[in-house]
């Protein structure tokens, strides 16, 4: 009988955990929660889990290759560990799978995938913790005045776990709630799963412990009438995206109930293709279409409008995908990024994919297609750097890079 097939979508990294050498498996899905820790041996098994091997063809193979007996108790250990974390292709997965989805189809609202993770899901909790951030060390203190001015056309901040670049946030938000007067917030999210249309908005609100962030719904049917009809029918992107999540929650804590804001959320999914053709996104045709939509309904939109981009820079090191340890190079990859910042700064969109498609987005930009997508659309005629940060993480030896940036 042959063995059951590992999922092909499963995230794989090196973790030291107290001095021992261990293999990640995680879900990018989020259809299951953690990550299951096996060892570095096991490798060896979970190659011939591709759904043509069997017990035998794995205890023959071990025995050539190890000259020692794989007994099958063990092998059966890891596939049931595998099995509960529906980590396997099997029909247990699929179907809970497809229920999952349909779940998520069905409710009128788009729930807080992360809150008791990246962020406390009791409200008084979030709320202190989010105050933390802003008085941490590395954060910008709490605004001192709020809707002062209304120059802000748009803000970057981080997507990463709170856990790790909160304070980061700070800074981007300090400045919305002190130079924007925006009642409806246009929030482009990095899709770091999303495949197929470029641009993926939902219409669903948002839930998160501070309460419901409504979906500003007259936006959207403006931008699809500029647009010809719909988007996009993938809304299952948004499922456990954290990219706009984390958003949601800083843009509620800053305004609460000073004044009733609303959101558009759209994700952007991958502008890889164009890198491998050497093709600006600004000369792809549905790019050019979705643009031109968005630019017509903020200029016809009766209630006034600023841009919230959800966007990380660099991601480097053995997590990633990298040959080499990326703390080895993290003068060098700061040098690079602050130098395509620069060209986000002087907002000139074509000159900030050049610096990506030089060296093919080696550094693999996560926040490139949403930052591009603003660059193209916004109004603004400057932006400014206001906090730069790098999150190194020693047990995987990778790294992550961002910044809060504003735009005027």
């Amino acid at each position: 009988m042959r063995l059951p097939r590992l999922r092909t979508d499963i995230e794989m990294f090196p973790v030291t955990v107290e001095g021992k050498q261990l293999i990640g498996l995680r879900d990018p899905h989020g259809y299951n929660h953690g990550v299951l820790l096996i060892s570095v041996g096991a490798l060896d098994i979970l190659r011939f889990l591709d759904g043509e091997h069997s017990m035998v063809d794995v205890q023959a193979e071990w025995m050539r290759h190890k000259g020692e007996m794989l007994f099958s108790d063990d092998v059966q250990r890891l596939i049931d560990q595998l099995d509960q974390h529906f980590l396997l292709d099997t029909p247990r997965f699929l179907a809970h799978k497809n229920a999952v989805q349909e779940q998520f189809v069905n409710a009128p609202v788009r729930p807080a995938a992360h809150a008791g993770g990246s962020y406390p899901d009791d409200p008084a909790r979030l709320r202190e913790y989010l105050n933390q951030l802003f008085t941490a060390e590395e954060g910008a203190g709490w605004p001192q005045r709020f809707g002062a001015s209304n120059d802000l056309k748009g803000i970057i901040a981080p997507h990463i776990d709170l856990r790790v670049g909160g304070p980061c946030y700070s800074w981007a938000y300090r400045e919305l709630a002190e130079r924007s007067q925006a009642q409806t917030y246009i929030i482009l999210g990095t899709s770091h799963y999303g495949l197929g249309d470029l641009f993926v908005p939902t219409r669903k609100d948002f839930v998160t412990p501070l309460g419901v962030m409504k979906t500003d719904q007259a936006f959207l049917t403006l931008l699809e009438d500029h647009y010809g009809g719909p988007i996009s029918q993938n809304e299952l992107a948004h499922r456990t995206e954290h990219s706009i999540e984390f958003q949601v929650v800083f843009l509620q804590h800053v305004l609460a109930d000073r004044r009733p804001v609303q959101i558009v959320p759209i994700l952007v999914t991958s502008f890889h293709q164009m890198l491998l053709s050497y093709q600006s996104p600004y000369e792809d045709a549905s790019f050019a279409k979705f643009i031109n939509a968005l630019k017509q309904a903020i200029r016809e939109y009766e209630r006034p409008t600023c841009f919230i981009i959800g966007a990380d820079l660099a991601h480097v090191g053995h997590k990633f995908g990298d040959p080499f340890a990326a703390q080895e190079r993290l003068a060098q990859i700061e040098q690079q990024d602050l130098t395509m910042l620069r060209t986000a700064e002087a907002v000139d969109p074509i000159a900030f994919f050049q610096v990506i498609r030089q060296d093919g987005d080696q550094h693999k930009v996560c926040g490139f297609p949403p930052i591009c997508t603003f660059l193209a659309a916004t109004e603004a005629t400057s932006g400014t750097l206001l906090k730069y940060e790098q999150w190194s993480e020693e047990s995987t030896r990778s790294a992550v890079t961002y910044a809060s940036m504003a735009f005027y």
